[in-house]
């Protein structure tokens, strides 16, 4: 295992420098600059700005001080957040992103898998049918459609829930349903598929030739082995919830990491934008890695290299 997890280490490492490298590059190469936007300012200002952070200076000497400060663990500061750095930024901004997306992870698991599981063991019926149909719906209806529709409903038309911010506990419940609900569908007809697909399986027959009773053969037997699948999506799931949603917080005015990270790239904030893409990068590498961890405790026979 520890050789394993050294490995992935490496190979993360190995992997965040050529996303690094060509978010650098790629991001250089759009047209534009981050003080064209400037109101009223003169070449001789602008510049002086570009000087300032360095931005004057050839493309491959930006590379090589950039790279050489990323390996000190320096982000470099904002440029359009003038006197803030990146890293006080995405550490200000993320706990907001996350404390949402881990909401929403905890609904689409606990929600996705039971009514997976269910629409599995009740194949063909109407609660199945009901699913099936539902859970179409539930991942072909765009986020911001379902988060304005929730707000009309629930504060507008009912004033039941605040529709701006996350001021209290009973803010977070539209905006975390409006997050969960593309996965909370597809986790359940990813479970479904994957709870039919193992019932159908030799060990589940003899299982139940022996007597086994439904309750511990689906519990105990397919539920186990059905998970995998879903336990690969949670990774990058839970990396992309937890580093914010850009139309979810732009609706609900909720000052996370996905509105920063869209902002930055329409002002042309290089340092951010590189430092939020840096970010991502790990976070989901590091779910990857804990994600082929989690293989092994969910089923021992899977043997990592």
């Amino acid at each position: 295992m520890l050789k394993y997890v050294v490995k992935r280490v490496l190979t993360a490492i190995v992997t965040a420098y050529l996303v690094a490298t060509l978010t650098f590059f790629i991001m250089n190469m759009v047209p534009g600059g981050p003080f064209l936007s400037e109101k009223a300012v003169t070449p001789q200002a602008q510049a002086a700005m570009e000087a300032k952070y360095g931005l004057d200076k050839p493309l491959g000497k930006q590379y090589i001080t950039y790279m050489t400060g990323l390996a000190k663990g320096d982000l470099g500061l904002s440029l359009k957040k003038r006197g803030r750095t990146v890293s006080e930024i995405i550490s200000t901004k993320f706990p907001v992103s996350a404390r949402l997306g881990g909401l929403a992870m905890v609904f689409a698991v606990f929600v996705g898998v039971p009514l997976g599981a269910v629409a599995a063991f009740k194949r063909g019926k109407a609660i199945d049918n009901a699913l099936v149909v539902l859970s179409t719906a539930g991942i072909a209806i765009p986020s911001f459609l379902s988060s304005t529709l929730l707000m009309y409903v629930f504060s507008t038309k009912l004033k039941l829930l605040p529709s701006l911010g996350l001021n209290n506990p009973q803010s977070y419940i539209m905006p975390v349903v409006a997050l969960a609900l593309y996965p909370t569908f597809y986790i359940a007809r990813l479970m479904r598929s994957s709870m039919l697909d193992v019932m159908g399986q030799d060990y589940m027959r003899t299982a139940r030739s022996k007597g086994v009773s439904t309750f511990k053969s689906i519990f105990k037997h397919a539920l186990r082995n059905a998970i995998l699948p879903v336990v690969t999506y949670l990774g990058p799931l839970l990396a992309s919830l937890m580093t914010g949603s850009f139309i979810i917080e732009k609706i609900f005015n909720i000052p996370g990491l996905g509105s920063e990270f869209v902002g930055a790239i329409t002002s042309r904030d290089y340092p951010m934008i590189m430092g939020t893409t840096i970010f991502l990068a790990v976070f989901v590498i590091f779910m990857n890695v804990v994600v082929d961890v989690a293989y092994a405790v969910v089923d021992p026979r899977i043997k990592l290299k």
